[in-house]
């Protein structure tokens, strides 16, 4: 396991404890969509904005702190993984500082990669438990969007990578939409939202109407965090 990163701590007040006692089972990888890591900062950390995360890491890839893991943090909002809801209650949140519109650095990604591990071990995490923001409110968000690197965070098991059986003669909506639901994808979308939503997680270089490539693409069919845990 990689060396546990230099945190600094910054509280947000943004946050409160965990519903119904609900402990981690998912981290929740965003996008800040803001100018800096600054700007980030301050807006997690401000009480009117009601938006936090646990973790913030800038693109010179120092990692902040602004809650504590055992609290639940406003980063999720509305959506639905594996059937479950209330994602906040069931997830750490990490926020990478980029608009969406340019690549991950290297010191951010290097940062990142020290950080799951230790999330991972301490809640039992899986690899298939790490997903994008995109993953659980397909429609609403997208982040951390097409150019994040998915394939080198699933080289060092540290999310799922995408499937590799063969390519199917064919797909119809039906099928793709039930191999996605069992791969995770459970959050009430129609067809094409559902296609960009598996797109941005497994194949975001995809393109046009569905294909037998994009259900090929899907993992196999995961074990969802039990209820109430």
């Amino acid at each position: 396991m990689p060396a546990a990163p230099d945190v600094t701590a910054h509280p947000s007040p943004n946050c409160g404890p965990r519903r119904g006692g609900l402990r981690p089972r998912l981290i929740v990888l965003h996008y800040t969509a803001m100018t800096s890591a600054q700007a980030a900062l301050e807006r997690l950390c401000d009480p009117s904005a009601e938006v936090s995360a646990h973790y913030l890491i800038s693109g010179r890839g120092e990692v902040i702190q602004m809650v504590e893991e055992d609290l639940r943090a406003w980063h999720a909002g509305a959506g639905e993984w594996a059937g479950l809801e209330d994602i906040n209650s069931r997830s750490i949140g990490i926020e990478l500082d980029n608009r969406g519109d340019h690549p991950f650095s290297e010191p951010q990604m290097q940062a990142l990669e020290t950080l799951l591990p230790g999330i991972m071990a301490r809640h039992g995490i899986p690899p298939e438990g790490v997903i994008g923001h995109s993953c659980m409110a397909p429609g609403r968000k997208i982040d951390p969007g097409p150019r994040f690197d998915w394939a080198r965070l699933a080289g060092r098991g540290l999310a799922l990578p995408a499937g590799d059986g063969p390519l199917p003669d064919s797909v119809t909506t039906e099928t793709f939409r039930a191999a996605a639901q069992a791969a995770g994808f459970t959050a009430p979308c129609d067809d094409d939202t559902l296609l960009d939503a598996v797109r941005l997680r497994f194949r975001p270089w995809g393109r046009g109407p569905l294909t037998p490539a994009d259900l090929a693409a899907l993992p196999a069919p995961i074990d969802a965090p039990r209820a109430g845990v």
